[in-house]
């Protein structure tokens, strides 16, 4: 079974009297450990699945299916455990806490789960050792270059050990070098077994996933793997 099984998935959005179809009829099956790259232009539906497959927000008709669970049928509350212990998320804007320092940002989904201090200072001290942030850990947001604080919110997104992890323009506000760093820490968790599902304008991101989906118009428009690719 698919660890995501997406099955005639529709979002619609009403503004005013007009209705914007964001999903259309989407079915998508996504393996365990797969890294898959989703393009296509503004408007595209993009981050509204994105956002579907967090959990973030509900379809208004088809079922989700993750690790064979049909999480459309859950409550919010059911749908935040499911959120908090199995999907991490990774965002253009870092969304890192402004007054918290950087080990403080991090450990902030443990303290939310109600782990034990203990464990909390060990797994935090983990994160800070395996994203470079040693010297980092008690320097708040303003006090981090673009790519410490990327680095900050991808250890505070993996921290829970989630199995799937869910990035949104991830090096959009970073400088080229500085892109390639933070796409190679993705890369690197995504080898290690987590499910990396990414959306990005950029082509030269995208090519480096197994899997790439073009959407249009809100629903997938090509679904290739890297060996279907034309030369």
């Amino acid at each position: 079974m698919a660890q995501i099984e997406l099955d005639g998935i529709n979002r619609i959005f009403r503004l005013g009297d007009s209705e914007v179809h964001a999903l259309r009829d989407v079915s998508l099956r996504i393996e365990a450990g797969d890294y898959v790259s989703v393009m296509g232009p503004s408007g595209s539906g993009k981050s509204t699945l994105l956002n579907l497959l967090g959990l973030l927000d509900r379809p208004d008709g088809g079922n989700y299916h993750l690790e064979g669970r049909d999480v459309t049928t859950l409550s919010a509350d059911e749908q935040a455990a499911v959120r908090s212990a199995r999907i991490g998320f990774v965002f253009q804007s870092f969304h890192l806490v402004p007054r918290l320092t950087a080990a403080e940002n991090i450990g902030l989904p443990l303290m939310l789960a109600g782990l034990a201090a203990t464990e909390r200072s060990a797994r935090i001290a983990q994160a800070l050792k395996d994203f470079g942030l040693e010297g980092r850990a008690h320097h708040r947001p303003e006090e981090l270059s673009g790519g410490q604080r990327q680095r900050v919110a991808i250890a505070r997104a993996t921290i829970m050990r989630p199995a799937v992890l869910l990035a949104d323009e991830p090096t959009g506000n970073l400088d080229r070098s500085t892109g390639h760093e933070v796409t190679a820490l993705l890369e690197a968790l995504n080898t290690a077994g987590t499910t990396l599902i990414v959306v990005t304008h950029d082509p030269a991101m995208g090519e480096r996933a197994h899997r790439w989906l073009r959407m249009e118009d809100g629903a997938i428009a090509q679904d290739l793997r890297r060996h279907e690719l034309p030369a």
